[in-house]
């Protein structure tokens, strides 16, 4: 019977084999180099020819769990907990993208497989399911097609259906010509004239810390070196005002005052629910909140069984104005899953911004990942980009 798998050796050598194919689409396409993400096309093939059900299942778990495998050394960081705790919310994490995936394969090879990947692939970028929708090989498509737009997005989808058909082999070719030629000519996107994304590392030992009085001058100290050097446009990371307040705004325009620059800065503004997590725009003359984040991390800090967590602002504010120019704005999080960008995009931004706080993050590659994501999309796209992390 077509789709019947019996145990046998030869097929738990095959079994094996699709499975380590997810390990390394996930682990290398995720490993926070962005010519990288181009591994992550082959992960639909490995998806669509498994043996069987339950292989395509473990395909896509080992899939997640590669790419997401800073997981649990970061969790443990934030909660200052043992690893276990980590590592139960790394397999949780999985169990969206690894249960649509299960749901939608099927053991028939006719024109189903591509359909019910695209189902797959789009329940995986929007909410519910794309809350959690790392690791989406669509993130190839700045690699493949840089400078494409919308065309080489439609490129990369194309690609990644044709890769569960037996045309397989063509698309795997006319994708691995398509990298090369990319990878041959590469340049990352670039920063505007008159702009600057300034990296601290500022260390926390535990989460709900925030930017206290001695760090708001350091920080201030980095915005007017920068200033020093000729920028007039300047972001900050995520968190780098901490808790916005009327006391908080004082000192940051008393500080700028007689400056020629605006500066983005993030914060979080405390309302009657929990927070929101935002970007400020601050000058010599006062300060205004730009940008309340659309998907704040889930559990950390997005938190909608209870109260007192941030509050996720799903479809709005797609594109803000900053410092008279229209920005594509990306806090953490919003980094790595499709939605935010794609929306932004529908409004035609004209530079990228992208901030991070990865106090959390230790030794793993999850900072880079999110950036080698950011520079993926705004190549796409051919915008300007602006990353500013917190290390």
């Amino acid at each position: 019977m077509p789709g019947k798998f019996s145990p046998t050796p030869h097929s738990i050598t095959l079994s094996a084999a699709f499975i380590a194919g997810g390990v390394v689409t996930g682990a290398i396409g995720w490993s926070g180099h962005t010519l990288a993400l181009a591994v992550g096309f082959l992960f639909p093939a490995l998806w669509a020819f498994a043996p069987s059900r339950g292989v395509a299942a473990l395909v896509a778990l080992a899939h997640f769990l590669g790419a997401s495998r800073g997981l649990p050394v970061g969790t443990a960081i934030f909660y200052g907990s043992d690893m276990s705790m980590g590592l139960a919310l790394w397999f949780a994490a999985s169990l969206m993208f690894v249960g649509v995936h299960a749901a939608l394969w099927t053991a028939r090879t006719d024109w189903q497989l591509p359909v019910r990947y695209l189902v797959a692939a789009i329940l995986m970028s929007v909410p519910p399911f794309g809350i959690v929708g790392w690791a989406s090989p669509i993130t190839a498509a700045g690699v493949l097609f840089p400078g494409w737009g919308w065309l080489g997005l439609a490129a990369t989808a194309t690609g990644l259906l044709v890769m569960t058909t037996k045309f397989w082999p063509i698309a795997t070719l006319l994708g691995a010509g398509a990298f090369f030629w990319s990878a041959a000519t590469w340049t990352p996107p670039t920063v505007p004239e008159g702009w600057a994304g300034i990296n601290t590392s500022f260390q926390f030992t535990e989460a709900g810390q925030y930017a206290d009085y001695d760090q708001h001058m350091a920080t201030i100290a980095k915005v007017k070196e920068a200033a020093g050097r000729g920028a007039q446009t300047i972001v900050l990371p995520e968190s780098a005002l901490g808790i916005w307040t009327a006391t908080t705004e004082r000192l940051w325009t008393r500080e700028l005052a007689g400056l020629d620059v605006v500066v983005n800065g993030g914060a979080i503004v405390i309302d009657q629910t929990g927070y929101d997590n935002v970007m400020v725009e601050i000058g010599g003359a006062g300060a205004e909140v730009i940008y309340r984040e659309r998907m704040p991390v889930p559990v950390s800090m997005w938190q909608p069984w209870t109260t007192g967590g941030a509050n996720a602002h799903f479809f709005a504010n797609p594109v803000v104005d900053f410092a008279g120019v229209s920005i594509l704005p990306l806090i953490c999080y919003e980094q790595l899953i499709i939605w935010p960008v794609l929306q932004s995009m529908f409004f035609d931004p004209e530079v990228m911004v992208a901030t991070g706080n990865g106090w959390w993050t230790g030794d793993t590659n999850i900072v880079p990942i999110q950036k080698a994501s950011a520079e993926a999309w705004a190549s796409l796209f051919g915008l300007p980009l602006v990353l500013a992390f917190n290390h």
